[in-house]
């Protein structure tokens, strides 16, 4: 049988355009030790409303509350099959003028300039977004990326499709 998990995070710019990035515990149990964007789980009663499932987790991740995040608008939706489990991720990006209220105890929060942001140690699917992201900022779609293999190397890849109304032109 296979299981779902859904989860929706972030992409937080501040002024000086850096994003927002927690280095994850290493107690942690998706992806421990490696770099990734603030959010989480989406609860049951959330399922719906990806967006506010994302406002809560910053909150709780950040102490930002909703009134500061600017221009928060959904930009990827990713899926991938991992190890028996179908995963499906809602990132929105955003912009903020504050700066994290808290800590906690799922890892440290860090301001990343934009030239570094590859650098770290990221998780797959994550690295292949922003790699997508950072190369097209400009769209005014968001994307459905789903992981796969390349038709060429049988290498890992995340296939872009424009998430469009294909009845609206």
């Amino acid at each position: 049988m296979m299981t779902m998990r859904l989860m929706s995070a972030v992409l937080l710019f501040n002024e000086r355009d850096e994003l927002l990035m927690m280095k994850r515990s290493n107690n942690r149990t998706l992806s421990p030790g490696k770099w990734g964007a603030v959010g989480g789980h989406i609860e049951p009663e959330e399922i719906g409303t990806p967006r506010t499932a994302c406002l809560r987790e910053i909150e709780e991740e950040t102490g930002i509350l909703e009134h500061e995040i600017l221009n928060m608008e959904l930009h990827y939706i990713l899926m991938r099959l991992f190890d028996g489990e179908l995963r499906q991720q809602f990132f929105y990006t955003a912009t903020t003028k504050v700066n994290p209220r808290i800590t906690t105890d799922e890892g440290e929060l860090h301001w990343i300039p934009r030239s570094e942001i590859l650098d770290r140690d990221l998780p797959f699917i994550f690295r292949m977004m922003l790699e997508h992201y950072l190369s097209d900022e400009t769209s005014t779609h968001p994307w459905i990326g789903t992981a796969g293999l390349d038709s060429v190397n049988d290498n890992p890849t995340i296939h872009w499709t424009p998430f469009v109304d294909p009845l609206i032109r």
